[in-house]
């Protein structure tokens, strides 16, 4: 049951990588953030595939590369929300790359860590939380039209 929940886990979030690589096509810095998330989509789907693929050293390397890009993009983020965010994170273009960015990498952090043991209980439970979470906030910004209004127009015309 754990291990199906495991690949299930895995098959949703490549699902959202490869969306929200999808979603990207107007955006200004379209290729950085199709590569960004596109590389995620592919760990993730070879996990759901195979979950021993984590042991693989070069599924190993790309995972570690691109979770420590990420967590120098995550950085470069926060540093500039800090100084120059205006209100609710979530209106300014760069808190919502900054979530995606920390979503990828507790994400491949999970993958990683399930090559040493299989995940069950609270690492089982927090895949679940972190595989659901990406779809509802995508829902709740679907609903909450006053959210949207703030935002730059290459944003508003993918959702």
């Amino acid at each position: 049951m754990a291990a199906r929940l495991w690949r299930l886990c895995n098959l949703l979030m490549a699902a959202f990588f490869g969306l929200a690589a999808a979603v990207q096509v107007n955006d200004p810095d379209a290729g950085l953030w199709t590569v960004v998330y596109l590389v995620p989509a592919a760990l993730t789907l070879l996990v759901s595939i195979n979950p021993s693929i984590t042991d693989n050293g070069v599924w190993r390397s790309l995972c570690d590369l691109h979770s420590a890009g990420c967590v120098v993009g995550t950085i470069a983020l926060a540093c500039s929300l800090f100084a120059y965010a205006q209100g609710n994170i979530f209106h300014e273009e760069e808190g919502r790359e900054l979530f995606g960015l920390v979503i990828i990498t507790i994400w491949m952090s999970l993958c990683r860590s399930s090559a040493k043991s299989p995940l069950g209980g609270a690492r089982l439970v927090a895949a679940v939380v972190v595989a659901l979470f990406p779809f509802v906030s995508w829902l709740y910004i679907y609903v909450n039209k006053d959210m949207r209004e703030s935002w730059p127009t290459h944003c508003k015309t993918v959702i």
